[in-house]
């Protein structure tokens, strides 16, 4: 979930705080966590919690302070070839499939590293520092803000492959089950329009939901609601899984290669799903979440219906205020009742590949590697999830997994052409 700024920065007074603030909420979502918790990695794409932890911190020191704080010296330069993602530029790194064997640095050595990085950060802050570097600080502000979004993801795939089924957290919101109405469509007039964010303008973006460009759409009509369990439980029994004319030729070898049945934390047997809170029967009427794009698509395909464009989403977003069922909602699952909202509870599938826009400019430098090289073989999400910073969420956001991707807060809403 990689991107790069393109816009201007937080407001120079409040970067101090907005700092102090960020940074405090990973170690609050670690705290919730035992430290053998922080060590497994239970497949590929998931990270460790302590390896989270320790990348945001090797973004500052490697971006900020190495380059621009006087006299500082890395904390280990052993860390620096450890807690290096993908930045190829920026030198060596660990592989990634083999986070999961680093139980040294211990999980206390990390907050250690966080907190000497975060005291340097600070005494540089009050300092005074340039735009261009403002810039980067809040560059990687937002990146902690994804990497807390993904520790989250990423534990609970980990919490899930313990057959003792625990909760990261007992306390977490359960909302009443509330009867969705059916959905509905709104129609929407077709023609030229602008989507995309300005890199000019105040407010703080990506650097991949660049330029603002023209798109023709058709007219289109795009559901007010999200797929829902009851919806997608229908599709699971009437075959849904074993038609193959449903399927796209990749979405089938998928289903057959690594048996998919129904999204992923879902026990057909039990009727129920894994969460963060543990093991829970399965809310009917909230929306579906963990299916990859080829579920997403043949289930659109079996209701006559199709997925969205992002050009389309976007456009028919614009329209709804910002806020819905997000990290701050404290439930950190897909809620029924979000009848018309646009924003939070799961990342939706678009039709579109994740692929630059017209004019799209990387940054110079190691931050160029952020986004654009990504631009290939993954397809894009739109809306945010029941884990994103609700602040993090403004319609022009992109975010992009590869098709097969399901550990990921992933469902879809549902378009047809008029």
């Amino acid at each position: 979930m990689a991107a790069v700024i393109g816009a201007k920065s937080t407001a120079p007074a409040s970067l101090s705080e907005r700092f102090r603030e960020v940074r405090a909420r990973s170690v609050q979502i670690a705290s919730w966590l035992q430290p053998e918790d922080c060590v497994v990695q239970s497949m590929p794409d998931v990270s460790p919690t302590k390896w989270h932890l320790a990348h945001v911190t090797w973004f500052f020191e490697q971006f900020v302070l190495l380059p621009s704080a006087a006299n500082y010296q890395a904390y280990d330069e052993q860390f620096l070839y450890l807690f290096n993602s993908y930045y190829q530029s920026a030198g060596a790194m660990h592989a990634r499939p083999e986070r999961g064997l680093l139980s040294r640095p211990t999980l206390a050595e990390v907050l250690s590293y966080r907190e000497h990085v975060d005291a340097a950060m600070h005494r540089l802050l009050e300092g005074g520092i340039t735009e261009s570097l403002r810039s980067v600080v809040t560059l990687g502000l937002e990146h902690e803000r994804q990497h807390q979004e993904l520790a989250l993801t990423d534990i609970k795939h980990v919490l899930s492959c313990n057959p003792l089924g625990p909760a990261m957290r007992d306390d977490l919101v359960i909302h009443k089950a509330i009867a969705m109405p059916r959905p509905s469509f709104t129609s929407h007039t077709g023609g030229i329009t602008e989507i995309g964010a300005s890199v000019d303008s105040e407010a703080f973006c990506y650097d991949n939901e660049t330029p603002t460009h023209d798109v023709l759409l058709r007219d289109f009509a795009i559901a007010d609601s999200l797929v829902t369990n009851r919806e997608f439980r229908h599709f699971i029994d009437d075959s849904g899984y074993t038609t193959s004319s449903l399927w796209l030729s990749d979405g089938w070898t998928a289903v057959q290669t690594h048996g998919w049945c129904a999204p992923l934390y879902w026990n057909l047997d039990t009727e129920t799903e894994f969460t963060l809170g543990g093991e829970r029967d399965i809310d009917l009427d909230a929306p579906v979440s963990h299916i990859s794009f080829y579920e997403a698509d043949a289930f659109a395909r079996w209701a006559g219906a199709r997925l969205p464009s992002e050009a389309e989403w976007e456009v028919a977003a614009r329209q709804h205020s910002v806020d819905g069922n997000t990290f701050e909602s404290d439930c950190w699952h897909p809620m029924p009742g979000a009848h018309g909202q646009w924003f939070g509870d799961v990342w939706e599938w678009t039709a579109c590949s994740y692929a630059p826009y017209p004019g799209f400019r990387p940054l110079e430098g190691s931050l160029g590697e952020y986004n654009g090289k990504f631009m290939c073989n993954q397809m894009v999400v739109r809306g945010g999830s029941c884990v994103t910073a609700a602040d993090h969420l403004r319609p022009t956001y992109r975010s992009f997994f590869y098709p097969d991707a399901r550990w990921q807060f992933l469902g879809l809403r549902l378009a047809r052409d008029i």
